[in-house]
């Protein structure tokens, strides 16, 4: 039986470490190619096409994106065209809401890792977290982290920020890592918001060195990916990302 331990007030302000975000900007800022390789590139929409699954795929080789982000339907169909060409398939899963059942994320994770894929954005239950069932979110962060982990898969741990408040926030984030995260993500894209500079840096100041932060939502332009990345994002998750890196030079 997997333990859980309660998350304190101790837990929310200990220093966690640091994470450079202003190099870290430069770096991928530098060029296109260094941009390209901190940005998930997704398509999540509900009417998506296998043409434009295959698109998407196309763009991701092309550009070498650091994945591409796909719904659980679509895994097969990127896994295949993807292989062998180093660039990973990323999957969500308990998306859009966090109201999944804590077995059907265990079960999403190893059915889709076997699939192939390789980097898991799941949704915290939303409903549990304003309920004040700590417990409940750290379990089911953790299960489908110890499950994509085992499998060689990491996990992005989806918050939903526009639905929390800074106390929510600073909690969940700190369930998530305490779960076993390897990212903190902001946003699905289908909420009343997305991400905002205010809540990747203060992502990033729970996280310090602990995890990775990835800002999701709403990121369009690559203005918007400058003021993330200097927040303390270290993955971008977007659907424009093609406009974004010819922005900077891509062709």
């Amino acid at each position: 039986m997997t333990t859980i331990t309660p998350i304190g007030e101790a837990d929310l302000e200990f220093d966690h470490g640091t994470f450079d975000s202003a190099a870290f900007s430069r770096q991928a800022l530098s060029n296109w190619q260094s941009l390209a390789a901190v940005i998930d590139h997704t398509l999540l929409k509900p009417d998506a096409t296998r043409e434009q699954i295959e698109s998407l795929c196309d763009e991701a080789i092309r550009y070498r994106f650091a994945c591409a982000m796909v719904n659980p339907l679509w895994a097969s169909t990127a896994v295949g065209i993807l292989s062998g060409t180093g660039i990973p398939v990323g999957v969500v899963i308990g998306f859009p809401l966090g109201a999944s059942l804590v077995s059907t994320l265990r079960q999403e994770a190893s059915a889709l890792a076997r699939l192939g894929a390789r980097e898991l954005d799941m949704v915290i239950p939303i409903g549990q977290l304003k309920s004040g069932n700590h417990q409940a979110v750290q379990h089911a962060v953790q299960a489908a982290a110890t499950v994509a982990h085992h499998q060689g898969a990491i996990l992005k741990v989806i918050l939903e920020t526009a639905l929390l408040t800074v106390e929510e926030k600073l909690r969940a984030a700190e369930l998530a890592i305490q779960g076993g995260a390897d990212f903190l993500k902001t946003s699905t894209g289908f909420a009343s918001g997305g991400a905002t500079v205010a809540d990747v840096a203060l992502l990033r100041g729970v996280a310090g060195g602990r995890s990775g932060v990835k800002a999701s939502g709403g990121i369009r332009k690559l203005s918007d990916v400058r003021a993330m990345l200097d927040a303390g994002a270290n993955r971008i998750g977007a659907s424009a990302s093609v406009t974004i890196v010819q922005e900077l030079g891509a062709d």
